[in-house]
């Protein structure tokens, strides 16, 4: 006899999503959450003012219809991102302030970034979403690195200086860490660039009151103690032809199936027994995290405001490279959310939190004036240290690993099922990506049982 019918392993959207269809199909399931909390990547933090703040993913867009009716469902209340007045794009120390769709670009750059983007656009164009290793000429997409690519189409300094800023961005990676697939599949998966990168009715559009962690806590509660067990970490999943065995240090629960939901680097740590056919392991040893180490700067009030700034900036000179205004929805005080990425964020990890904070606090003074070298707070969150992510924002496939490996990444091996953000073909790497990707672990299970 087994214990349940399914072990999920992960507590964050993903797994309680999968975790609540398949109660909620009237089967027996036990969640098993290696930290102390649910909720994951998302991850809330409080100002010493009481205001709270998102620590990880924050933000959901119009078109990530599967996280906004879960959203809608459990009736948390959300609000827009603020995004009034003009921004803000330093580069070789001048800072240009601009209300249109040139990010502050002279001319000539912002021609060439139009032009690229729409040659990226138009190759994205050709990407099965489903199965990007069968796209035509995937073969070659995939031998590129995204920065091969963007070199090879300019020379402007300045355009691919904003590449340099904008894919980190994205990706908490640099153009050289992606294949040139990898990012097609990425941008067409989320609705392509200015999807990406907008605020109003872009993927930053709207803030959930309180934090998107509420989300996971909520559908956790639900779920009950009973069923999500926290301090939980699993090392190992033994399977046979009669059921699967999933190992934490205080117990092993068996049962018919399990669903692992976490990154697919971290999936890879686990003992496997029998091992995982050589595909698979291949698969979550080329598809390290990002790297971002995300921090939030508060102020008595959010004066950019009263300067017609909306709080957007862009810094194509410093580690610090986007900031967005994140403060509360009554305006309470003023709340700026910066970004250490990529190859910045490896540098920054290596500095202690004082001087991390003098070179955000720095950046924001040179960008927004004066008045931001007076912070009355200052929080952060180094994602590349946490022990049960290692990263964010996702994971990334580099030069020939779709090809390769990619039809391992959501492929059920026996008993074993994978969801998380990066397995989605819809929202791949964000909240939406992930609840898809735990409703369709969920249901592949429920159709093999019900065969």
């Amino acid at each position: 006899m087994t214990d349940v019918d399914v072990v999920v392993v992960g507590a964050a959207l993903a797994g309680v999503t999968a975790a609540r269809v398949l109660r909620d199909a009237g089967r027996t399931v036990r969640v098993l959450e290696a930290r102390d909390r649910v909720a994951g990547r998302t991850y809330g933090g409080t100002l010493a003012n009481g205001v709270p703040v998102e620590l990880g993913g924050q933000w959901i867009g119009p078109s990530q219809t599967a996280v906004r009716a879960l959203i809608d469902e459990l009736g948390l209340p959300t609000f827009p991102t603020y995004d009034t007045g003009d921004a803000l794009t330093r580069y070789r120390g001048t800072v240009t302030r601009y209300g249109d769709a040139t990010f502050g670009l002279s001319g000539a750059a912002a021609g060439e970034v139009g032009r690229m983007q729409a040659e990226l656009e138009a190759l994205a164009g050709t990407v099965s979403l489903s199965a990007p290793w069968t796209t035509p000429e995937a073969a070659e997409l995939d031998r590129r690195t995204l920065d091969e690519w963007l070199r090879g189409a300019t020379t402007d300094t300045e355009a691919l200086a904003f590449w340099g800023a904008v894919v980190p961005a994205v990706f908490s990676a640099e153009p050289a860490e992606m294949s040139l697939l990898h990012f097609l599949f990425y941008i067409k998966s989320g609705g392509l660039i200015d999807m990406l990168v907008g605020v109003t009715g872009g993927a930053q559009d709207s803030r959930v009151v309180g934090g998107t962690h509420r989300i996971a806590e909520e559908v956790a509660a639900d779920l009950g103690a009973a069923v999500v067990t926290l301090n939980a970490p699993v090392y190992a999943i033994a399977q046979d032809e009669n059921e699967v065995r999933v190992s934490t240090p205080e117990r092993t629960v068996s049962a018919g199936h399990v669903i692992v939901a976490i990154p697919p680097t971290l999936a890879g740590r686990l003992v496997y027994r029998p091992a995982l056919p050589a595909q698979r392991d291949g698969l979550t040893q080329q598809i390290p995290m990002g790297s971002v180490i995300k921090v939030q700067i508060a102020y008595p009030t959010p004066f950019w405001r009263t300067s017609g700034l909306s709080g957007f900036a862009f810094d194509l000179d410093g580690a610090l490279s986007v900031t967005l205004d994140n403060s509360p929805p009554d305006g309470s005080c003023g709340v700026l959310v910066g970004f250490f990425e990529g190859a910045h964020a490896r540098t920054a990890a290596r500095w202690s939190a004082e001087e991390r904070r003098a070179v955000a606090v720095a950046t924001l003074t040179d960008l927004f004036g004066p008045q931001a070298a007076a912070p009355t707070d200052y929080l952060e969150q180094d994602w590349t240290a946490e022990e049960f992510t290692r990263g964010c924002y996702g994971g990334r496939l580099g030069a020939g690993a779709w090809t390769q490996y990619g039809p391992a990444l959501a492929e059920p091996v026996g008993r074993i099922h994978w969801a998380g953000a990066e397995t989605a073909d819809i929202w791949n790497g964000y909240m939406d990506g992930a609840v898809r990707s735990g409703r369709r672990a969920a249901a592949e299970i429920l159709d093999r049982l019900s065969s």
